[in-house]
């Protein structure tokens, strides 16, 4: 009886100072880290009562992932809601706080800035090679037809 609760104990521990170092690099979702913890053989007890510890010590919170993921884009790659919407529930985040922080991004924002990166690389000749050029990219990013002509219009 004893063999099995040190087995445990330690069971928990390496559990713990896995998730630890898998949260060391940036924030993750609890379903990462639940997923990552299962790829690395530990058992569901061991799991759950270190998502439990991680939770109640503020390591681990979905909000504020999302919230990390969504400042993230819009700084180095900006997307459209729809496509952050989509990276957030493939990342196990809840739809309730899936949309509290896609409501938030401007999607004209996100595409002037993601387009002015592209433009410049773009040659400025002719308006019909301009557009045919920077249309699928940020078509590729989820934006609405709409908003990327109003984007092209704005860069030409």
């Amino acid at each position: 009886m004893t063999d099995t609760k040190s087995t445990t104990g330690s069971d928990y521990q390496r559990c713990l100072d896995a998730a630890s170092r898998y949260l060391s690099y940036r924030p993750r979702s609890v379903f990462e880290v639940k997923t990552r913890l299962r790829q690395r053989g530990f058992g569901n007890v061991a799991i759950e009562s270190v998502l439990q510890k991680l939770r109640s010590d503020g390591s681990l919170d979905d909000l504020a992932f999302a919230g990390f993921w969504k400042e993230n884009r819009e700084s180095f790659s900006p997307r459209s809601a729809m496509l952050l919407a989509r990276e957030l529930r493939a990342k196990g985040i809840a739809t309730g706080v899936v949309n509290q922080v896609v409501g938030a991004v401007d999607e004209e924002d996100s595409a002037y800035r993601a387009a002015v990166k592209r433009a410049v690389r773009l040659d400025r000749t002719d308006f019909t090679d301009f557009r045919d050029r920077l249309t699928p990219f940020l078509r590729r990013r989820g934006f609405s037809y709409e908003v990327i002509e109003d984007t092209v219009r704005r860069l030409w």
